[in-house]
């Protein structure tokens, strides 16, 4: 079994590159289906979750050309089958942005209820409700998700709360429906507002994306088009914390700066210098990091998928800091894994109170979500002695080359799976 194995207590020195956003890029590949004509996307990351999307997409009969690591091509002409089955799937999430691609263009789909992280409770009840709105008989049987429609039709959608996903599918399904759909109290993640773009270089006509009313009149086809994913905020703030957990000075280059703001202004409260350029974010932490708090929030507010890695940043804050987390109830479970490192962290229901420790020891830990995994790495990286970091299939899933990336820029990490390596590498790192 591989491990991440990390010497750490190296301050982080040089320039780092982001890849394209794992979450825009599940939506933008569903939403290729929706033309019979070639759509190429660029900018994708190489990580697990786009590569088992495209294996399902490949599936439905549907031609996929993958270039090369970040590009391919997509050609929804052939698809044969509407059912995307649990095997297909059930690593992922998103695999339910299939659902609604797949009802808009064919009226009809089945696909198996979603895997992906167990942080918590999330329900589809909305994605089902704005199916239905715009026509579609929606039942789950047999682990699946079954809808059908004789016509969708555009009509008024009001989300009962802020869903990314259903924000997304709704979209989807709604592309080709007659008339105009209105969606109200919709979510405004950058990655909506991708894969809105993405559809509208389509010849799709949706406006609103990134307010909380979006509309979308319904056309009768889209056509192929060329397109470039956005850069990761997750990967991007990862980096960001990345530099401060150790006390380093790191340009985080090809980001959105925008897109970091509420990641950057909590590390401006812990002392952490921010210098934003064009394209990239350089970040300096040189003075001892100060407490404070943090709640996780939709878009624009603080991130859910940062929420652990910034905890693992607030432990090493002088004095007691709280981190609310307000999107996913169980989000907490990797708070073990880092009091194996010496945290001291409390958790009562949705906040964790975090009492400030000099510096984290190394130890042997497991990744318990993708986030909670960048977290360890983040504590690894800046722990006294050797850390290693089991279950790395949950970090490949949205960081790609992880190690790689951190080493370039002055990390001590390596990815082993030979017993006798690992223990090579620990002497070595002793020495």
């Amino acid at each position: 079994m591989e491990k991440l194995i990390i010497r750490g207590r190296k301050p982080l020195q040089g320039e780092i590159l982001v890849n394209g956003a794992k979450n825009a890029a599940l939506g933008v590949l569903a939403a290729a289906i929706l033309s019979d004509e070639d759509c190429c996307i660029e900018n994708l990351p190489n990580v697990n979750d786009i590569n088992v999307l495209l294996q399902a997409i490949e599936k439905t009969g549907a031609r996929v050309d993958k270039v090369n690591n970040h590009k391919v091509v997509i050609n929804g002409s052939s698809i044969n089958a509407c059912s995307i089955d649990y095997e297909s799937i059930k690593k992922i999430r998103a695999s339910y942005y299939l659902l609604g691609a797949l009802l808009g263009k064919y009226k009809k789909a089945e696909v198996a209820l979603p895997g992906g992280c167990n942080i918590g409770n999330r329900p589809i009840d909305q994605h089902i409700k704005g199916f239905e709105a715009l026509g579609a008989t929606v039942k789950v049987e047999h682990g699946m998700i079954v809808a059908s429609a004789e016509e969708l039709i555009g009509t008024n959608i009001y989300l009962d709360v802020v869903s990314v996903g259903a924000t997304i599918n709704i979209m989807l399904a709604a592309i080709l429906a007659k008339g105009t759909t209105t969606l109200e109290n919709a979510a405004k993640e950058p990655h909506i507002v991708d894969v809105a773009n993405f559809l509208n270089s389509m010849g799709a006509d949706i406006k609103g994306a990134g307010t909380d009313i979006i509309k979308i009149n319904g056309v009768e086809s889209l056509h192929s088009t060329e397109y470039m994913i956005i850069p990761d905020q997750i990967e991007a703030g990862t980096f960001m914390v990345a530099a401060a957990i150790t006390g380093g000075d790191v340009v985080v280059k090809n980001i959105i700066p925008k897109h970091m703001e509420a990641i950057s202004a909590k590390l401006i409260e812990m002392g952490v210098t921010i210098k934003e350029g064009d394209e990239e974010i350089r970040v300096m932490a040189k003075e001892p990091l100060k407490s404070t708090h943090v709640k996780t929030l939709p878009y624009p507010g603080f991130p859910t998928d940062m929420q652990p890695q910034m905890t693992a940043l607030l432990c090493l804050a002088n004095g007691t800091s709280i981190m609310t987390e307000s999107i996913f109830e169980n989000r907490f479970k990797y708070i073990d894994e880092l009091s194996r490192m010496g945290a001291n962290v409390k958790v009562e229901g949705n906040s964790a109170i975090i009492d400030g420790i000099e510096s984290f020891s190394g130890a042997e830990v497991n990744a318990t979500d993708l986030r909670a995994g960048a977290a360890l790495v983040l504590a690894g990286l800046a722990a006294d002695g050797i850390t290693s970091i089991n279950n790395l299939e949950y970090i490949d899933r949205g960081y790609e080359s992880i190690e790689n990336k951190l080493n370039a820029i002055g990390a001590d990490i390596a990815r082993l799976s030979d017993e006798k390596e690992i223990k090579k590498f620990k002497l070595r790192t002793c020495s």
